[in-house]
C-alpha cells in the first residue's frame, strides 16, 4: 500500500526497453544524438510549435532552476506562490543558479496565486532604481503542491498580468501531464497559448527513470540555456540515455496513458475515503494528490498495517479539526492499483 509519491513509483517496462535499446553500439552524445533530434521534431508538434527549442535534464530541480535562471536576472525577482515548489522544496536552487535572484512569494488559496495578490506584488516594485530588485519572472505550478490545478483561464489572468508588466513566464510542469488530462486541454493551450514562455516537462514523476524536458517557446533564450546547463554540470555526456527515456514515454502517447491512470486512480481512492468516518479532505484533488486529515489513533493503525504515504504536523485547521489530527497526503502513480486503493482504504476499519 505505497502512496507515498509518484517519485516512488517503478519506471514503466516501455521506457526501460527503451534504454536497453539505446545501449546497442556508438552514437554521439551531449544531446547530438539521432534520438534527441526525433524527440525535438515529436515535441514541436505536440507543443503545436515548430521552433521550439528543447532540451533535457536528468531532475526536476535542474530543469525549474536552470529554466529560471535563463529568464531571470541576479537582480531581479521571481514571483511564486509561497507553497511553490521552488520556495519549499529545492533547497534554494533557483536562487543558486540564477545568481541570488529573490523569490517574493504570492498567497492564494490552495497553493493558488491570487492574481490581486501578484498584482499588488508586482506593483510594490514600482520604482526601478538602482537601489531596487526588479521585476523579473512568474513562475506557475501546475499540478500544484497541494494537488489542486490551474484552470486556463486562471493562468491566462496571471500570465496577461506579467505580460503587461514585462515579465517573462515559467510552468513548472513536473506533473504536467496529469494536469492536462484533468483540463482536457492539449499541451499547447496549457503553455504558449496560455502565455507561457517556458515550460519544465516532467516526465520522473509518470514513468520515466529520471529525465525532464525544458521547452522554449523562444528561441532567443535558447542559447544561453544550453550554456547555464553546460556550466551547471547538467548536460550528459551519454546523452542517449536521456533521450532514450523521453523517446519511449512519448512514444504511442504513452505520457498521457500513465497520467490518465494516475488521475483515475486518485478519483478512485478519493471516492471510496468519503465513505470513511474521520477523515478530512482539504483541498480539492484534480490530478493525482489528496491532501487529508486524519486522527493521530488512525495513523499509528495505518501505519501499523503497513500504509506509507506522507505526513507532518498539520500546517492547516479548520473547524473539524483537533490537535491531534495529522495532515497527510497520498499519491497515486500511473503503477497504483485497485488492489492497493481497496487494502488502504480496508486499513482505516
Amino acid at each position: 500500500m505505497f502512496f507515498g509519491s509518484d517519485n516512488s513509483s517503478p519506471a514503466h517496462p516501455n521506457v526501460l526497453n527503451a534504454l536497453v535499446n539505446a545501449n546497442n553500439g556508438y552514437t554521439s552524445g551531449y544531446g547530438n544524438e539521432e534520438a534527441m533530434f526525433n524527440i525535438t521534431k515529436k515535441i514541436r508538434t505536440l507543443f503545436e510549435a515548430p521552433n521550439a527549442s528543447v532540451y533535457l535534464v536528468a531532475t526536476g530541480t535542474a530543469a525549474n532552476s536552470l529554466a529560471l535562471a535563463t529568464i531571470t536576472k541576479p537582480w531581479e525577482t521571481i514571483f511564486c506562490h509561497k507553497n511553490s515548489h521552488i520556495e519549499e522544496d529545492e533547497c534554494g536552487a533557483p536562487e543558486f543558479y540564477t545568481n541570488g535572484a529573490k523569490l517574493t512569494l504570492i498567497d492564494g488559496p490552495n497553493a493558488k496565486m491570487c492574481p490581486y495578490k501578484l498584482n499588488e506584488a508586482i506593483k510594490y516594485y514600482y520604482q526601478k532604481e538602482v537601489h531596487n530588485i526588479q521585476n523579473g519572472s512568474l513562475s506557475i505550478t501546475n499540478v500544484t503542491e497541494f494537488g489542486t490545478i490551474y484552470s486556463l483561464d486562471e493562468m491566462q489572468k496571471l500570465t496577461e498580468i506579467a505580460k503587461i508588466n514585462g515579465l517573462k513566464t515559467h510552468l513548472d510542469g513536473a506533473r504536467f501531464a496529469n494536469a492536462m488530462i484533468a483540463l482536457d486541454c492539449s499541451p499547447a493551450e496549457l503553455t504558449w497559448k496560455s502565455g507561457i514562455d517556458v515550460v519544465s516537462f516532467g516526465g520522473t514523476k509518470n514513468g520515466c527513470m529520471g529525465v525532464e524536458a525544458v521547452i522554449f517557446f523562444n528561441q532567443e533564450l535558447a542559447w544561453e540555456f544550453e550554456l547555464r546547463r553546460k556550466r551547471g554540470g547538467h548536460l550528459f555526456s551519454k546523452h542517449r540515455f536521456l533521450s532514450a527515456q523521453m523517446e519511449g514515454y512519448l512514444d504511442g502517447d504513452l505520457w498521457i496513458d500513465l497520467a490518465k491512470k494516475a488521475n483515475n486512480s486518485c478519483q478512485k481512492l478519493l471516492k471510496k475515503l468519503q465513505d470513511v468516518t474521520g477523515i478530512e479532505i482539504i483541498h480539492p484533488p484534480q490530478g493525482n494528490l489528496i491532501f487529508a486529515t486524519i486522527t493521530k489513533s488512525m495513523h499509528d493503525k495505518l501505519i501499523a498495517r503497513g500504509a506509507k504515504y506522507n505526513f507532518w504536523e498539520p500546517q492547516i485547521k479548520s473547524s473539524k479539526t483537533s490537535s491531534s489530527d495529522i495532515k497527510i497526503r497520498l499519491a497515486c502513480s500511473w503503477s497504483t492499483s485497485d488492489l492497493e486503493i481497496d487494502q488502504l482504504v480496508k486499513s482505516f476499519n
